[in-house]
């Protein structure tokens, strides 16, 4: 196993050991837990955040690291996208609804869409299984941009919806219905998740076709 491989593998441990720490965490419905200044960042979702852009930093420098030292291998192929759907996917559940999953944090007022959830969690089951088919067919689907594009927008908007929109949450009142940066940059990871799933069946649409 070379470095890369064994940086996504870390990072798949990572992603576990705090999905396990949440729910072990979302038992306690009582933690009094200091805010940061009257950003109402919650202390809990602010350590969330900073191992998710741990997480989500690895995911760009295994993939530098493989690509510059030639180190590409079938199971780094395998387990980076793994590591990434359950990265991505795992924090948009926790965070569809943080007054149910996280009782500690209700004073959490931004959220993922349910909707938006349903698109990125559905996108990726229908690639992956585009995916399954073609590999049975010895095709390698080759990542385009968009999706590329979904994943950062997708790492922004968890991380606004983790810290509370700030710092944009000084500006919050000033949109309109309600409207938050978080929101935009959800909405934004939607769409391009939906399109690139689009583009993804529709240049790839002869694999699910028989021989």
């Amino acid at each position: 196993m070379n470095l890369p491989t064994k940086i996504t593998f870390s990072r798949i441990i990572i992603i576990i050991l705090l999905i396990i720490a949440l729910f072990v965490l979302s038992f306690f419905d009582n933690l009094n837990l200091p805010k940061l200044g009257n950003s109402a960042i919650n202390l809990i979702f602010l350590i969330v955040f900073v191992i998710f852009l741990i997480a989500s930093l690895t995911d760009f420098v295994d993939g530098y690291l493989a690509r510059k030292n030639n180190q590409v291998t079938d199971l780094g192929k395998f387990l980076d996208p793994v590591a990434d759907k359950l990265l991505i996917n795992s924090m948009v559940i926790f965070l569809v609804a943080p007054s149910l999953f996280a009782p500690y944090n209700i004073e959490q007022n931004v959220s993922i869409n349910v909707w938006c959830a349903i698109i990125f969690i559905g996108r990726d089951i229908v690639v992956d299984a585009l995916r399954f088919i073609a590999s049975n067919k010895n095709v390698v689907i080759a990542a385009n941009i968009f999706g590329k594009m979904k994943t950062v927008l997708q790492m922004i908007a968890i991380s606004l919806v983790l810290l509370n929109d700030w710092p944009f949450s000084y500006f919050d009142n000033s949109w309109p219905i309600g409207l938050k940066i978080s929101d935009i940059f959800v909405y934004l990871a939607a769409f391009v998740s939906l399109l690139s799933g689009i583009i993804y069946v529709i240049q790839n649409r002869k694999v699910v076709k028989s021989n």
